[in-house]
């Protein structure tokens, strides 16, 4: 496709282009054709054609590519991304929820049993030892 660098392309249209035989990647506002360097990328083609379909900067990011990768970038750029077409980013929001209250109940029968049990037990043994002393 004969698309020059002052191009601008609609995400929809760079997200077209996601196979192994024509991918393109949008990162930092440009579009690139990395089709011929899916082959040379030291990470696989996976990982650049999971990139394809979405503003893939944040994924080109992350890696923490060096500045040789980088200056490598302008021989596959064709043109920019239209701003517009990206969706905005939304700050993630929890799901409301109710809050839970946990009940007390069983923590306290817990607590109760803890004291009563061993009480229980020592008023048999002396039960039981008065018993045995008077027979």
């Amino acid at each position: 496709m004969g698309a020059g660098k002052n191009e601008v392309f609609m995400l929809s249209q760079a997200s077209e282009h996601n196979s192994p035989k024509d991918c393109w990647l949008v990162i930092s506002g440009k579009v690139y054709d990395v089709t011929k360097f899916l082959e040379d990328h030291p990470g696989g083609d996976d990982v650049l054609l999971s990139a394809t379909g979405k503003d893939a900067t944040d994924d080109f990011e992350d890696i923490g590519h060096s500045t040789s990768a980088r200056a490598m970038m302008d021989e596959y750029c064709i043109g920019e991304i239209d701003a517009s077409t990206i969706p905005a980013r939304r700050a993630y929001t929890p799901p409301k929820q109710p809050r839970y209250y946990q009940d007390k109940t069983s923590e306290f029968i817990v607590r109760l049993l803890q004291f009563l049990v061993p009480l229980a037990i020592l008023g048999s043994a002396v039960g039981i030892r008065i018993y045995i002393k008077s027979t």
